[in-house]
């Protein structure tokens, strides 16, 4: 055993006389890195599972990429583009897209007999993919979609149900306006929450023939396209090919595409997820920042209650370095042991949150009624090397004052 790893394994267990401040030292400073750990891991995870639990609530309700008409109507009463299977199977050969649907709108209202309210009509067709909506069904089932016929059903958010006091199974009535006012009656045979009260008051699902026939289209007229992809990281690079695939197709009538990605629809909701990101690294550099400090405290302290110990070696022969050497050693073992219990700490209470969801949010301000938890294995990798290499470069600093020591002045002190 090397010299220097044998007296920093002595004065860690207290083997060498003149131990009165390590032992409270060393714990505070593995206290400090456990609850820094902890703080970190936790902080990411929920950072990262609010994103993740958003975005996905938006995509949706809105697909990751939409192909419409290239023009500027901006409103929910768009203009058609024609159905075309070839370009369908174009899109779905861009690397990246995994699903493509139709989709059609039409605002108008519900009225009940003490409550109206304005909504629209989002016309899908049994292609749809359903995978999000079953995940926030409270009550009811999906819409019954094939194409023999057309479907009366819909889908209201809860919000909606409790303004407007429905239930599954009541008739709902809505009104359009064009140049005369059409009356609809529909069945609601499902209601759900995404606790995105700007969406659930917005958007009431139906079978895509509906809004053709309100829009007065034939059957081979629809709003758009709407594209899932694989990877939302890769989603502009993906939007990019797309756009490339639907800027070449010229419709019969002359109707031209365009492309457009979740973030440039809402483009608000994004950049407000994005503030996120910032939010985490602040928190992440200031609690680095205070461990580390806490560190080069109880290594100085360390250092300090050495002093007889160090100038006693010095006198012996041992090179500045080994010295060095053993009070990093020290703050090695620190770190390790500090790092493996805030992380079985902290993944412990990341596990316990994504399984049991015990600690509750507000959905009216938080839009999420548990805290999400959303962890990968990079993260942990990455939180634990930045604290490693963040508190090794703080540590060499403090080192440096064993070399100062005078060996007949250490020798002396008290």
């Amino acid at each position: 055993m090397k010299i220097e790893l044998f007296i920093a394994n002595k004065i860690k267990s207290g083997g060498i006389s003149g131990k009165r401040l390590a032992g409270p030292v060393v714990k505070v400073a593995v206290a400090g890195i456990v609850l820094g750990m902890v703080v970190m891991i936790i902080s990411v995870a929920t950072g990262m599972g609010f994103q993740k639990e958003i975005r996905e609530k938006i995509i949706g309700f809105g697909s990751h990429i939409q192909v419409v008409s290239y023009d500027f109507n901006m409103s929910y009463q768009t203009n058609p583009v024609e159905q075309d299977s070839t370009l369908e199977q174009q899109m779905l050969s861009v690397p990246g897209v995994e699903h493509v649907q139709r989709f059609a709108t039409k605002p108008g209202l519900i009225k009940t007999r003490d409550e109206m309210q304005g909504i629209v009509l989002r016309g899908v067709g049994p292609e749809f993919d359903w995978s999000f909506f079953q995940t926030i069904l409270v009550e009811g089932g999906r819409l019954s979609l094939n194409e023999e016929k057309s479907a009366n059903g819909v889908l209201i958010s809860d919000d909606l149900a409790g303004m407007l006091n429905l239930r599954v199974g009541d008739k709902v009535p809505m009104y359009f306006f064009e140049d005369q006012i059409r009356a609809r009656n529909f069945t609601i045979e499902g209601i759900f929450d995404s606790h995105l009260p700007e969406l659930d008051e917005t958007f009431v699902m139906v079978d895509i023939r509906q809004v053709q026939r309100l829009n007065n289209w034939n059957e081979n007229k629809i709003s758009g396209y709407e594209l899932l992809a694989g990877s939302f990281e890769d989603l502009m690079f993906t939007g990019s090919n797309v756009a490339d695939v639907v800027s070449g197709h010229i419709s019969e009538d002359g109707t031209m595409l365009r492309t457009r990605t979740i973030q440039q629809t809402q483009p608000q909701i994004f950049g407000w997820l994005d503030l996120l990101d910032m939010n985490i690294i602040v928190i992440i550099l200031l609690i680095v920042l205070v461990a580390g400090f806490n560190m080069i405290t109880g290594l100085l302290i360390l250092i300090l209650e050495r002093t007889n110990m160090i100038g006693v070696l010095k006198a012996m022969g041992i090179a500045d370095w080994p010295l060095r050497k053993v009070f990093l050693t020290l703050a090695a073992h620190i770190t390790i042991k500090g790092l493996f219990w805030g992380n079985l700490l902290g993944l412990g209470f990341c596990w316990a949150q994504a399984r049991f969801g015990f600690v509750k949010l507000d959905p009216a301000n938080y839009f999420l009624d548990t805290v999400p938890i959303h962890l990968s294995g990079l993260h942990i990798l990455l939180l634990n090397v930045g604290a490693i290499l963040t508190i090794f470069l703080m540590m060499i600093g403090p080192s440096y004052l064993v070399a100062r020591i005078s060996p007949v002045k250490a020798i002396r002190f008290e």
